[in-house]
């Protein structure tokens, strides 16, 4: 079943441990019709702009897949909202910068990305609908005990460079602050 024009319903529930594990996971039409808006509100348009794959490392989760690889099974994934993805070549601090600029989302996470790797990490990113959506950045990374941590995402921050008095107002407004 084809949920975008890139994407296929087979890509956003495959899981390994699922497979190997005898786990269902198979969403149902409600958790069908969410993958179905994240791919046409995120995964779709990103590749239409970067035209390379997009790799979704982790789509769909069953609450019982949920469960045995340690997630919450109140996770978007496990509500069909959420994707985990890359584009190889690209930085995902770049992808993520990009989803944040220009387009509509609930929740993106830059996950386990080091400033100083830019092929590191992955990007989580959720999508409920444009009502519901907070657009939330934030960045999530291993403490010193190896605890995962989340932090608001700053540009200031991570991007490298100051931002001008410009970027920053005009990054307010974006933001509605």
């Amino acid at each position: 079943m084809r949920l975008s024009k890139s994407f296929t319903l087979n890509e956003m529930v495959k899981s390994q441990t699922a497979e190997r594990e005898g786990i269902n996971n198979n969403p149902s039409e409600s958790q069908i019709e969410a993958l179905q808006r994240l791919c046409e509100n995120i995964l779709q348009p990103v590749r239409d702009h970067f035209g390379m794959p997009v790799t979704v490392s982790s789509g769909f989760r069953s609450a019982q897949l949920c469960t045995r690889i340690g997630s919450s099974i109140n996770s978007q994934h496990a509500s069909g909202q959420a994707a985990d993805f890359e584009i190889f070549g690209i930085s995902n601090q770049e992808l993520a910068h990009w989803i944040d600029k220009n387009l509509d989302y609930d929740q993106m996470i830059l996950e386990f990305w080091n400033p100083e790797d830019k092929n590191s990490g992955w990007v989580h990113c959720s999508y409920k609908n444009p009502e519901e959506n907070r657009k939330e950045f934030l960045r999530a990374y291993r403490n010193e005990s190896g605890k995962t941590c989340y932090e608001k995402y700053s540009y200031i921050k991570y991007a490298g460079q100051e931002p001008t008095k410009d970027d920053l107002e005009n990054m307010m407004m974006d933001k509605g602050i």
